[in-house]
């Protein structure tokens, strides 16, 4: 079997192992998933949120399986574009894969975003305060004063893209050391927590019913996004067809755990309608605990957690760009490697790029359009796999998706109950963005795609 010039060209180096896999998945998904839009999500679904990030991660856990039997395939950087690529060919690759570089690309500048909130407040309590004018995107701040250049947010970026350039070994240590610290906050979060929550909080558990369990979904699915930034790793995994599948779904779960088992502590603790305009909500929840040493410690965990969330996304970008660059989608510049086999070009073009996003861009504008190209993308690979299925049944699968003709339409009208439930607006910027990436592709990528079909 052979994907789409996955064995030509630029190849990557593997060291990463399932324990870095695991790891990878948690730095994408535990940051602002848990210190932003748990507070979010409560104002939709109340106390009933820790069902709307189960719900979440259900649509997520079935877009996994199909990753899964994927990634134990077809082993090469490229994650769902290149899966598709194999499978639906090369307009829908393009699709999937223009689709990821928006959820990608713009999920790095927006939690770059969260990260200079978290890191400002942190330097307004030792009493230094940035000036005005570079705290945060064009417009006006709360006091009404003017803001031009989120300064704290572009320098994070180009921070770690400067760690990525380093190397994949040097990025995974750094990921893998500040997962461990924030998950290990997370826990003491919930076990400190536990104790200070009041019944009378929690009721009644679903005050908007399942129509808010759902709406409170939609948001909280992008607390779950990067997950599939893990498969992104395919080429430089010492043992794929094993690692990959308990890579994703391991993260995967694991994260779901602690996101629902925060959620009940935090709306146990603090009523859910007190949430409305907190943007530090974990803060918030254990302020009203009274443990000061946590306090401090959480804000610090926020600002190291968001940080892998910010490497795994960048480097899931990265190494997707690698891919279709490699098959003539892209520019050749894209997919070159040093002799360090890193994606130089890449890297800093990509990496700057979310940097200056990230300093004009206000956060509310980059989230919904994420999670609008990360469903697209999942509706696709659902599709995907029942496909393969039924044209090339005879092909060796490590990892098989159970029922693929049931639980792949499943997927799918999950994916599209989560995308209906976002605003019109983000259709239309969606609706924009995927035209002016089948404008290049008429224009460029047709002409210098590289086919190779599965054989």
């Amino acid at each position: 079997m052979v994907g789409p010039n996955a064995t030509k060209g630029s190849q990557l180096k593997k060291v990463l192992t399932t324990t870095d896999l695991v790891l990878l998945g948690l730095g994408a998904m535990v940051g602002t998933g848990i210190f932003v839009v748990t507070g979010l999500g409560a104002e939709r679904a109340g106390p009933a949120l820790a069902l709307s990030f189960l719900l979440a991660a259900a649509a997520c856990a079935l877009a996994a399986l199909c990753y899964s039997e994927f990634a134990s395939m077809i082993p090469v950087a490229g994650s769902g574009y290149t899966y598709s690529y194999a499978t639906l060919g090369e307009i829908a690759a393009w699709v999937v894969g223009w689709s990821l570089i928006a959820e990608y690309g713009l999920a790095a500048a927006a939690v770059s975003v969260g990260w200079s909130g978290y890191f400002q407040s942190l330097l307004g309590g030792l009493g230094i305060h940035l000036p005005t004018v570079l705290s945060a995107a064009p417009g006006a701040s709360a006091s009404g004063a003017q803001t031009l250049f989120n300064l704290p947010a572009c320098i994070v970026m180009l921070v770690i893209t400067t760690i990525l350039s380093l190397g994949i070994r040097e990025s995974k240590r750094f990921n893998n050391l500040l997962v461990l610290i924030k998950v290990a906050v997370v826990l003491m979060v919930v076990i400190v927590g536990i104790w200070y929550v009041k019944p009378e909080n929690l009721t009644p558990f679903m005050p908007f019913g399942v129509s808010g369990i759902v709406s409170g979904a939609a948001l909280a699915f992008f607390a779950f996004i990067g997950f599939d930034a893990v498969s992104s790793s395919a080429e430089e995994v010492s043992d794929p067809q094993r690692s990959l599948p308990v890579g994703l779904l391991g993260s995967l779960a694991i994260c779901a755990a602690l996101y629902a088992s925060v959620a009940l502590v935090s709306t146990g603790i603090v009523p859910f309608a007190q949430f409305v305009g907190v943007d530090d909500p974990i803060a918030l929840v254990i302020s009203r605990t009274g443990v000061n040493w946590l306090f401090y410690l959480v804000n610090i965990a926020a600002i190291l957690g968001m940080l892998t969330v910010i490497l795994v996304m960048t480097y899931g970008l990265t190494r997707l760009v690698f891919a279709m660059s490699r098959d003539g989608l892209l520019p050749p510049l894209l997919s070159k490697v040093n002799d360090r086999q890193i994606p130089v070009a890449s890297t800093w073009g990509l990496g700057t790029l979310a940097a200056l996003i990230a300093g004009v861009v206000p956060l509310g504008t980059l989230a919904e359009l994420i999670n609008m190209g990360t469903l697209m993308a999942f509706i696709l690979m659902s599709v995907a796999v029942p496909v393969l299925r039924l044209r090339r049944p005879d092909l060796k699968r490590s990892f098989s998706m159970p029922m693929p003709f049931v639980l792949g339409p499943l997927s799918v009208v999950i994916c599209l109950i989560l995308a209906f439930s976002l605003a019109w607006m983000t259709w239309i910027a969606f609706i924009a963005w995927m035209a002016v990436g089948l404008l290049f592709y008429f224009a460029y990528s047709q002409r210098h795609a590289r086919v190779e079909n599965l054989e």
